[in-house]
């Protein structure tokens, strides 16, 4: 994941999903970034500033090298807004901890593809989808996107990392990669009617400071971005 810092201290994680349906770009600040002993404050500047979902970044330290927080903040975030919720699970036995994050309040829940993340891809997006959220899949870089193709009619998203999940403030490195993914998922979902294909988009944060510091700026600024 990326993080932005914005002029006045808030930092935003952007992860922009592309919808071919609705043609636009929706806007999902992640939680992971924010100041923690304001979280409200945090969530409710974005909010009112246009974000469209609340991304939320879940690790176990040992899908990946980190940890993050569990059902329990997003139970609280759930509380705090209602805009929906995003839940990306970089954790290991996905399948075991999905009904928590659906207690919890997740609109949207998505899972990896790799065999380490040690859960039966089928069952687990079934069970997301049988509850009533939105279903992803997620691939690392390294990853081939021939191993998600099997699963593309169970799927309402597809997350393509162009950094390794895990830690924030990664720079984009796959770039040509994920142009080339989006290419598959269009034609794909032109095949399949798939409704949407997402990716993380990098940008420096340099770039950022010399922009507007206002939030509601530049979340319009991002609304407005087009697949290329």
């Amino acid at each position: 994941m990326v993080c932005w810092s914005t002029m006045d201290g808030l930092a935003i994680t952007p992860l922009l999903l592309y919808s071919i349906n609705m043609g636009r770009v929706i806007v999902a600040p992640s939680i992971l970034a924010a100041d923690f002993s304001r979280l409200g404050d945090e969530i409710h500047r974005v909010e009112a500033a246009g974000a469209d979902w609340i991304h939320c970044d879940i690790m176990d330290g040992h899908f990946v090298d980190n940890i993050s927080f569990g059902p329990e903040i997003v139970g609280r975030v759930r509380g705090l807004t209602s805009v929906p919720l995003d839940v990306h699970l970089m954790i290991e036995h996905a399948d075991h901890y999905v009904p928590r994050f659906i207690k919890a309040g997740a609109n949207s829940i998505t899972v990896h593809v790799e065999p380490e993340a040690k859960h039966s891809v089928t069952k687990t997006l079934q069970q997301i989808r049988d509850a009533g959220c939105r279903a992803g899949l997620t691939l690392n870089p390294e990853t081939s996107f021939d191993s998600v193709e099997p699963f593309l009619d169970k799927i309402d998203m597809l997350l393509v990392m162009t950094v390794h999940p895990g830690f924030g403030e990664q720079q984009d490195r796959h770039r040509s990669r994920r142009r080339h993914q989006r290419r598959n998922c269009t034609d794909i979902d032109r095949k399949r009617r798939k409704r949407a294909c997402r990716g993380d988009l990098n940008f420096s944060r340099k770039r950022l400071r010399k922009s507007d510091p206002r939030i509601a700026r530049r979340i319009a600024w991002l609304s407005s971005l087009r697949s290329g």
